[in-house]
């Protein structure tokens, strides 16, 4: 029998039969748009997660710090000079110093490694009649950009007198002469201002020493909802030359080590890889890829068990289909013989009663594909705008999905409803195939 003919005798034996077909399709119709609904809804969730998520950080950077490691109670650690370690205080495994920091360029897949250091002194900025505190970092790099930082206003670049800040440091700024009820001024628009930065150290005797640096912004960065947007960041070497001056000693990075760097990966693909590289070498290493790796872990399983949910729903209708075949098979028994009598194989039944299971899953499928999108379309409408509206109270960004059905689901949902209606009908075309002429052509 040519397929062609096969298809066509299929499908005008479902069509003589419409109610009973329908009828059973409608489980498969239940079963097909449940999956698509739930998985498409778990699918949109993780999207959802992933969107927020890229606004805390760039995620192929690593930030990398000295470990530290402690045995029996004691901290210890491998110290340049080798000497006994302070007991009391936890002491670095293995310190980044420059050599360090060349071992690291040197790991497959590695673009860059930046180091940073913190102010390590009291610090306050003034900006005409305001003050206020700020976090203040120096970075082993001429533009910011290097780090995934962009800005809002200005540029990034860093240089001698002038500091790029986050999105967030105009609000830290107070006015020390306001009275209790009155109004505080607004944050001040700080692009091309010069600002006063007074660093500050004790003496032996406990007097304060301070030192006044003018500096003019240059940059304000765009808003990552993390640790830049409080920060004002200075080039490393002036912030080298305050800590010397703090501390009242030369700082030896190749002795004493940087207290963190940023290594910054090719592929983002290899940053959990190279995150793992970097802690067998020794140090310290965090990413915000792992969060990603974790929460995408989470909805890979999320999106499992709601398929599963839909799963059952097509389980049930696969019993239908099998019972409907079952009584066609027993009302057609007749049929069947002449079909043999006059040259059918077994063979040939066996596929006209395959194919008219698949296409009672077919139809069910794809009835169920189109009533799943069209509900995930409606949903995700309905749940947007109240999502964006919980997003305007909270000062947050709105989402841009709640529910996503990609290309592959319509098409895996519609092959999976239509090879659940080919095994549900192998047992009753089966009992087709192998019914004896003779006896068929007898049966009441």
């Amino acid at each position: 029998m040519k397929p062609l003919d096969l298809v066509r005798l299929i499908f005008g034996n479902l069509s003589r039969r419409k109610a009973r077909v329908a009828l059973t399709a409608i489980g498969v119709v239940i079963g097909t748009s449940a999956v698509v609904i739930l998985v498409s809804l778990a699918i949109g969730l993780q999207r959802n997660a992933n969107e927020q998520l890229y606004g805390i950080g760039d995620l192929t950077q690593i930030q990398v710090s000295p470990a530290y490691e402690m045995t029996e109670g004691m901290v210890v650690s491998v110290s340049v000079g080798g000497g006994v370690k302070d007991p009391g205080q936890p002491q670095p495994a293995r310190l980044l110093t420059n050599s360090a920091l060349d071992e690291l360029r040197a790991i497959p897949g590695v673009e860059s490694v930046i180091p940073r250091e913190y102010l390590m002194t009291g610090v306050l900025i003034k900006y005409q009649k305001l003050e206020g505190g700020v976090g203040v970092i120096g970075v082993e790099s001429d533009d910011l950009a290097s780090l995934g930082l962009e800005a809002i206003e200005g540029g990034t670049e860093l240089g001698r007198g002038v500091v790029v800040i986050g999105a967030m440091v105009p609000n830290n700024f107070y006015d020390p002469r306001i009275r209790p009820g009155q109004e505080p001024p607004p944050p001040p628009q700080l692009l091309g201002q010069q600002i006063q930065f007074i660093v500050s150290k004790y003496d032996e005797q406990g007097n304060e020493i301070r030192k006044n640096l003018s500096l003019r912004v240059t940059g304000v960065l765009k808003e990552t909802r993390g640790e830049s947007d409080w920060t004002v960041y200075f080039p490393l070497d002036q912030i080298k030359s305050l800590n010397e001056w703090s501390q009242g000693r030369r700082v030896n990075y190749n002795k004493e080590g940087y207290s963190q760097v940023v290594v910054k990966v090719q592929d983002v693909n290899q940053v959990l890889d190279i995150s793992d590289q970097i802690t067998q070498m020794g140090f310290q290493a965090f990413t915000p890829q792992s969060f990603v790796q974790g929460i995408n872990n989470f909805y890979v399983i999320l999106q499992f068990i709601f398929g599963g949910v839909g799963a059952i729903a097509l389980l049930v209708a696969a019993i239908g289909i099998a019972n409907t075949m079952a009584m066609s098979i027993l009302e057609r028994t007749r049929e069947i013989g002449l079909m043999k009598a006059v040259g059918a194989t077994n063979r040939d039944v066996l596929a006209i009663f395959l194919g008219e299971a698949a296409g009672i899953g077919f139809i069910g499928g794809l009835g169920g594909v189109i009533i799943g999108w069209l509900a995930g379309q409606g949903i995700n409408v309905i749940a947007l705008v109240y999502l964006a509206n919980q997003a305007g109270q909270q000062g947050g960004p709105p989402p841009s999905v709640a529910v996503y059905t990609p290309i592959w689901l319509p098409l895996f949902a519609l092959i999976f409803s239509t090879i659940i209606g080919m095994i549900s009908g192998l047992y009753p075309a089966l009992r087709a195939a192998t019914m004896i002429p003779v006896l068929a052509l007898k049966y009441e």
